[in-house]
């Protein structure tokens, strides 16, 4: 996952103004009592418009603050993904917020129960920079639906997006329902230790272990969406090709700067020279140029560049084999763009960083195996990832995979497929814990509330409280005993 949000940045730390504005949103949220659905509603018309509204500029931003990147893919994978969720929260709302009637058939005998999902108060939100639009608007929008207040604190690496958002926002949202938190608000590291209702966190497991220690100093409830190395496993009985072009094409997304990217992959010994020939020819048809290609994303920053060379660097030296996609008269990597060749690696050990680091860039390494149990008991040795991703048919061998191992989610035979509208995203394990994306999203953010009252001329505090009667507790006994049965 991306290096998170939730360092110390060289900026004094201003927490007195981070509590200020805190204190104002949960005065505000206490004053104003549960929003209504037009109110929620009206939030998210308002968060719409201003991505809509100011959608060119924030491109131009997040370009600039990688150096190269695609338009299409701010488009689609920032803006528009924010813009999908939205559009399903203003759709489902009204259906999500009506109070629940488990057990109707109770009301008979006098017993009412209902459960109420009631929002939580002031979420805070810390987002990555790989996608810095869909990752802090998208879990913003649903804390809106539930009915909460937001202060989300940007990525300080995408400074330019950060700032765009940081002077719209105001043009759209009072302080006290949505507000920007930046480096001028203190570092980052500060954030997460705000007393909010609930907090969300994207980022690197490293950092996540922090954010989780600060939330649990408050007892803030807190949901966690990491990453870790995803792993894919390629069946004898795929079609290795399509497999071996989905797999290439998903590893340069955003230049494999996404925490659902395929992170190294198991093949059929047999046929691994022909997966990494067709992972190569992939590639080649892709970027026939990188240097001067605007289609090609740059690494983040200085850092994570040198840091994915040292690793590359390091298996090199421990004996794996390096095969590299660079064109013809282009001198890649390139310190000055940041861009570094789409890469294969075989031929890994465990001496190997790369067998223990997450690349987070246009590296895949490749295995074989014999037998399936290598590849799952390799993935079983390291910590549970976002996704798995399989490539085959549905057969015996798929359903051993994933009954074998864990993930936060199983995609077969394509990219993204868990990011479908309807269906709960998140990790388990290393690789974060909750969930969110549309109704899962409002049920983050909120607290589901149990409302029982009862209308029996039988009181349960008379029943259960003292004194207790020999032939009370001999009845209850006799209870218990009679139920022996059911568990026979």
């Amino acid at each position: 996952m991306a290096q998170s949000v939730l360092e110390s940045a060289a900026v004094p730390p201003r927490t007195s103004a981070l509590d200020e504005i805190l204190e104002s949103a949960r005065a505000a949220f206490i004053r104003d009592g549960i929003p209504d659905v037009n109110t929620r509603l009206d939030r998210l018309t308002r968060l719409g418009a201003m991505v809509t509204d100011c959608c060119d500029e924030l491109a131009i931003a997040i370009a600039h603050d990688f150096g190269t990147r695609p338009r299409y893919l701010t488009m689609t994978g920032d803006i528009g993904a924010v813009l999908l969720e939205i559009a399903e929260l203003r759709q489902q709302l009204p259906k999500w917020m009506k109070t629940e009637r488990p057990h109707r058939w109770r009301r008979i005998v006098g017993l009412d129960q209902s459960v109420r999902y009631d929002p939580l108060g002031v979420i805070g939100i810390a987002a990555p920079w790989n996608f810095p639009i869909q990752l802090s608007l998208t879990p913003t929008a649903g804390a809106l639906a539930a009915g909460n207040r937001v202060m989300l604190r940007p990525s300080s690496m995408t400074q330019r997006t950060s700032a765009v958002l940081a002077r719209h926002v105001p043009h759209y949202f009072e302080p006290e329902e949505f507000t920007i938190a930046t480096r001028a608000d203190g570092p980052g590291s500060a954030f997460s230790k705000l007393d909010f209702d609930g907090f969300f966190f994207t980022g690197s497991p490293e950092i996540g272990r922090e954010v989780a220690r600060d939330c649990a100093a408050n007892l803030t409830p807190v949901t966690l969406e990491l990453g870790g190395k995803n792993p894919a496993i390629v069946d004898r009985d795929a079609d290795l090709r399509t497999a071996a072009d989905r797999i290439a094409r998903s590893r340069l997304t955003n230049s494999g700067q996404v925490c659902l990217c395929p992170d190294y992959v198991f093949v059929p010994q047999e046929n691994l020279d022909e997966f990494v020939a067709d992972v190569l020819a992939t590639w080649r048809s892709m970027f026939p140029a990188i240097a001067a290609n605007d289609d090609y994303t740059s690494i983040i920053d200085d850092d994570a560049y040198r840091r994915i060379l040292g690793l590359i660097s390091d298996a090199r030296d421990h004996g794996a084999h390096i095969e590299q996609l660079i064109p013809a008269r282009e001198l890649l990597p390139d310190p000055a763009s940041r861009k570094i060749p789409p890469t294969v690696v075989t031929r890994l050990t465990a001496a190997m960083e790369l067998e223990r680091q997450e690349v987070f860039g246009p590296v895949l390494s490749v295995y074989g195996y014999n037998q399936l149990d290598e590849a799952v008991d390799h993935v079983n040795a390291h910590d549970h990832a976002l996704t798995l991703y399989w490539f085959g048919p549905k057969n015996t061998r798929f359903v051993h995979a994933v009954d074998r191992t864990r993930s936060g989610s199983v995609n077969v035979n394509d990219f993204l497929l868990n990011m479908a509208p309807g269906t709960p995203f998140g990790g388990v394990g290393a690789s974060g814990y909750g969930s969110y994306h549309g109704e899962y999203s409002y049920r983050t953010f909120s607290n589901a509330r149990t409302v029982a009252g009862s209308a029996m001329p039988l009181s349960s505090a008379r029943t259960i409280g003292p004194p207790y009667s020999r032939a009370a507790t001999t009845a209850a006994t006799r209870g218990v005993y009679a139920s022996r049965h059911l568990f026979r």
